[in-house]
């Protein structure tokens, strides 16, 4: 299957989660920024102008927070894949996914502004 070049774009979705392997990060929790990008076909959704043609981003971020934010993952690796997973088989319009989790406030000892997994799923025929 080629895939896309059309894109769906969800920029850095907050979610507060405790995520995480230290037994303060489930007790405290934490930020972390979801971003995902959508590869599917949006030809028809643009010549029809119909949500029906297309994966609403609001049901596709709707997802990803609920994931998020309702289970508890020790690594984000773990969380990034989870959504990746769901949100294929929730949406068979889509050809792949990427998921970017942010963790700005990860406890490291270094001074740095956070960091991040960034996978990317492609269904396969």
């Amino acid at each position: 299957m080629p895939e896309s070049r059309d894109r769906i774009l969800i920029h850095r979705l907050a979610v507060f989660a405790r995520h995480g392997v230290l037994p303060e990060e489930e007790t405290l929790g934490q930020r972390f920024y979801l971003s995902l990008e959508a590869r599917l076909d949006l030809g028809e959704a643009g010549r029809r102008d119909e949500i029906g043609a297309t994966v609403s981003y609001a049901d596709l971020a709707g997802l990803a927070h609920r994931i998020a934010t309702e289970r508890r993952f020790r690594l984000i690796e773990a969380l990034a894949e989870t959504i990746c997973a769901e949100a294929l088989a929730a949406f068979p319009q889509l050809d792949a996914l990427t998921v970017r989790i942010d963790k700005p406030s990860a406890p490291v000892p270094l001074v740095l502004d956070g960091v991040a997994v960034e996978i990317t799923r492609i269904r396969h025929a």
